[in-house]
């Protein structure tokens, strides 16, 4: 996995590279509003729980507005480190077992690079 480097003012002694690790989490329940119903309350769970996470910046949760049952999970962490470890914590599996029987297909996990307009010269 690669770390996207952002250039950042309010980065360590007031300047620098910020090193930050995007990563994007989709699921869909395919309309069944009940597994969906459901499904919002592992999720809510789990950013809770992994904001508190060692090396978690941010996590939100967003919900689709044009297409119903989809959710998708926005997290960014300090290094690849921090999230691999948290990829392996019981927090992780808990949600994904939780996830069983919810879903109506696997969820479409990615790593990102963070780009800005001023980067692409």
């Amino acid at each position: 996995m690669q770390e996207s480097g952002i250039t950042s003012p309010d980065g360590p002694a007031g300047g620098g590279e910020v090193e930050v690790t995007l990563v994007t989490m989709v699921f869909e329940t395919g309309g069944d509003e009940d597994a969906a119903g459901r499904l919002l309350g592992v999720l809510a769970k789990y950013v809770v729980v992994s904001r508190q996470q060692p090396g978690c910046r941010n996590i939100d949760l967003c919900q689709s507005v044009t297409t119903p049952g989809r959710y998708v999970v926005i997290e960014k962490w300090e290094s690849p480190e921090a999230q691999r470890a948290h990829f392996d914590s019981p927090d992780m599996v808990e949600m994904a077992r939780s996830c069983q029987g919810l879903l109506a297909r696997k969820p479409d996990i990615d790593l990102l690079e963070g780009l800005s307009a001023h980067d692409l010269r």
